[in-house]
């Protein structure tokens, strides 16, 4: 196909606005998919997809299509994830297209991620063309929202289209302006190969199979390639296109899209972003914009059966094979044994993952409280990363620690403003500034902690605001602050579990807050029980869990006062020594309660 007839783009839409549906009544009006085998979000194969409504993996899907000047066009469209944790993924399959479709619902009106995507789509230069859905709900504004849209974009709201994916209501009218405005491939078929890679998967027979993006030159199957990154070098195995099924073809030549069958035995090899070029005559430069993924929060994974750590490890090498930003490394626990201590892209790539691990492996986990990774600088000048309270240096050997702060946009009505203002304060939030986008809703743009994020915060903010508030964050940089490690002891022994690093400013409450859980939750023993919250060697926070009193006077019946109060004193006796060496087990039933106590 010749360039003047290709069109790469994407939509690019917040969570639950239509974008599956939209990519549904595309695949059906250019006849891509049999009718017999259509069904609804076609393109979210993941049965988490489909029950939490947002994109998780990455897909591509080419459609050859009639348009009404009689001539046939390829559309390869791109669905990127639609999550704020894939952010980075969601730049690389921008940064393939030279369009995007953005998709605001009509009910809702714009959102926090819509606008954070859509920013991210004018950085790389695409032609955007705005679309109304939902048009058919009873509570539908679609006029309103495409004035929201003209304020935000400056496109005329008369040319913001207002279609119903669902009823399939103006859609063809969407595939012409994509091939009417979105300009053709901008690539040079006679230079040196350069591929971009903006998703991956591992097949079982094929190896990676690595989505591509043909920016110059032509990839066959039978020239050994080689990845820019690391130098790799592999023999293709297969080269072909997405009809959405993937289908050999003999070349890609600049401005296709359409995979690579590499043979690599690991994603990480074949990373996101990278550039493919031919490893006999190889470009000059990479394609921007690489960068290796990093994990953001930390979490351990314990099997609540302990004969299970085995197939907890081949569970998590199996989906690493699939998604290399997951991180993972055995670690042991007092509490809870052995496990791993995984690090994921945010909250929500974490909830993925612990769900597929009980669904697909039949795994019962236990998780601890997500971390976040802070950089901490030594008195020698040494600089280590710390992903675990377990592993933070001695209090006397820190000159400081940093942690990680985000950049946060909230879009809410506005009568929620005081709510939202109170909420951030109490999580250490720096307001920036406050941008009314109509008489009714309003955008809040914070700093704050990322470590003050990923307990409860979503939640609490959905709380205050009844639902209505949507929320998008970026990464910003590493900052000082005033942290330290909060201990927790039960029975003067520190259960390295439930430490937790927290700002100096929030550790009575935190601890007090803990320590009071843990009480309800720890069974009583035959002998009094301290728990305690610790910073270094200094308790602040302490809740006695009362000794379990047994009657040994059960058996006496009568006779001398002298009988009872030996037996008495032998009792005594006996829990004092209990008290030296007793040893108290937390129960993972007690461990998480704690995890779920909350602290505002």
């Amino acid at each position: 196909m010749e360039q003047q007839q290709i069109r790469n783009f994407c939509i690019i839409a917040h969570i639950d606005h239509g974008k599956s549906t939209l990519a549904d009544r595309f695949l059906e009006i250019t006849g891509t998919v049999d009718p017999r085998q259509m069904k609804e979000q076609f393109l979210d194969q993941m049965d988490l997809e489909r029950e939490k409504g947002v994109t998780i993996k990455a897909s591509a899907v080419r459609m050859m299509y009639q348009a009404a000047d009689g001539k046939t066009y390829e559309l390869n469209l791109i669905d990127t994830p639609g999550h704020v944790d894939f952010s980075y993924e969601v730049s690389r399959a921008l940064a393939a297209c030279e369009g995007a479709i953005l998709v605001v619902d009509a009910s809702q009106g714009i959102e926090a991620q819509t606008v954070a995507n859509l920013y991210m789509a004018l950085d790389y230069d695409l032609v955007i063309v705005p679309v109304v859905n939902k048009i058919d709900l009873p509570n539908a504004r679609p006029d309103e929202v495409a004035q929201e849209i003209e304020d935000l974009l400056g496109i005329p709201a008369e040319d913001v289209l207002q279609i119903s994916a669902k009823e399939g209501i103006n859609v063809r009218d969407v595939l012409e302006a994509v091939v009417e405005k979105i300009p053709p491939p901008h690539g040079f078929l006679h230079r040196p190969l350069r591929a971009l890679i903006f998703d991956s998967h591992y097949d079982s027979y094929k190896g990676v199979i690595a989505y591509i993006r043909v920016v110059d030159g032509e990839i066959t199957a039978q020239e050994p390639l080689m990845l820019m990154s690391t130098g790799l070098e592999f023999e293709p195995m297969e080269i072909g296109v997405f009809g959405p099924q993937m289908k050999p073809v003999e070349k890609l030549t600049a401005g296709e899209v359409g995979y690579v069958a590499t043979g690599l035995k690991s994603v990480k090899e074949c990373s996101v972003g990278d550039t493919i070029t031919l490893a006999q005559t190889p470009a000059d430069q990479p394609l921007p914009g690489y960068r290796p993924p990093k994990p953001m929060v930390f979490a351990g994974f314990y099997p609540a059966d302990g004969e299970e750590f085995g197939l907890l490890r081949d569970a998590l090498e199996k989906l690493q094979l699939n998604d290399a930003a997951l991180f993972f490394e055995p670690e042991e626990s007092a509490a809870l044994g052995m496990g791993f201590r995984c690090g994921f892209l945010g909250l929500f790539h974490m909830e993925i993952i612990q769900e597929r691990l009980e669904r697909e492996y039949g795994l019962d986990l236990v998780a601890t409280a997500p971390n976040v990774e802070y950089q901490v600088v030594k008195r020698n000048g040494e600089i280590v990363w710390v992903d675990c309270p377990a592993k933070l240096p001695p209090e006397g050997e820190i000159a400081e620690i940093r942690e990680p702060w985000m950049r946060i946009q909230i879009f809410t009505p506005s009568n929620y403003i005081g709510p939202v203002m109170e909420l951030m304060s109490r999580r250490r939030g720096k307001f920036q500034r406050m941008d009314y986008l109509d008489p009714r809703r309003v955008m809040l743009i914070y700093e704050m902690p990322l470590a003050e994020m990923i307990t409860d915060f979503y939640d609490r903010l959905k709380s205050v605001t009844r639902g209505y508030a949507s929320l998008d964050y970026s990464f910003l940089e590493y900052r000082p602050g005033d942290l330290v490690k909060l201990t927790i002891l039960v029975h003067r022994q520190p259960v390295d579990a439930l430490s937790i690093i927290v700002h100096r400013d929030a550790a009575y409450r935190r601890g007090k807050a803990l320590v009071e859980k843990l009480k309800e939750v720890i069974p009583r023993q035959l002998f009094p029980v301290a728990i305690q919250a610790a910073i270094g060697k200094r308790v602040i926070a302490r809740a006695d869990v009362p000794a379990l009193r047994k009657n040994v006077l059960a058996k006496c019946y009568g006779g001398d006062v002298t009988r009872k109060r030996k037996l008495l004193e032998r009792q005594k006796e006996g829990k004092k020594r209990l008290k030296k060496i007793g040893k108290v087990q937390v129960p993972q039933e007690a461990f998480l309660a704690v995890l779920k106590a909350g602290v505002d």
